[in-house]
């Protein structure tokens, strides 16, 4: 932007440059960032952001978090995880052809060949599989820790199979 087009060459000959006189352009009257939310700053927190701070509820010390290494593949057997039964990330019937690569999806849905995909969850990041949607008249394997009954349901009359793995 060329000088000439600044602000601050606007404000040539205006005395306090668009800063005001009273207040002053001074360097952080109110505190840096959020300081101030309990004492100054309280009218603002108080109607804007209502119950900022303060606690609710109990913490859960021993809860256990989930992680997983993988070395390499992504396949099951070198996913270690540890268990926490509040890690159950869920993905419906209709999401799940997404998690074929797409030259391999037309492949599968055209019936070219005797190969059936199979689908691990684990490695996807999902656990429990949910029965929302239709799927195509291809039979599917599918790998996962939870199944809901109308998902398996879907599977099995879609000629695939289901498989828990732990």
């Amino acid at each position: 932007m060329p000088t000439r087009f600044s602000r601050t060459r606007k404000h040539r000959g205006h005395v306090s440059a668009g800063h005001g006189r009273v207040g002053k352009h001074r360097k952080h009257p109110g505190g840096r960032g959020l300081a101030g939310g309990q004492h100054h700053h309280r009218t603002n927190l108080d109607k804007y952001h209502p119950g900022y701070f303060g606690k609710v509820g109990m913490r859960y010390f021993h809860k256990q978090q989930k992680y997983s290494r993988a070395s390499g593949s992504p396949t099951p057997h070198h996913v270690l995880t540890i268990g926490s039964h509040f890690w159950k990330p869920v993905i419906n019937l209709d999401k799940l052809w997404t998690l074929v690569p797409a030259e391999k999806r037309e492949e599968y849905l055209a019936g070219k060949g005797d190969k059936v995909p199979v689908i691990d969850l684990l490695p996807f990041g999902y656990s429990k599989v949910l029965g929302k949607g239709r799927l195509p008249e291809v039979p599917i394997v599918v790998k996962a820790r939870w199944v809901s009954k109308l998902a398996e349901k879907k599977i099995t009359e879609a000629g695939g199979v289901v498989e828990l793995v732990a």
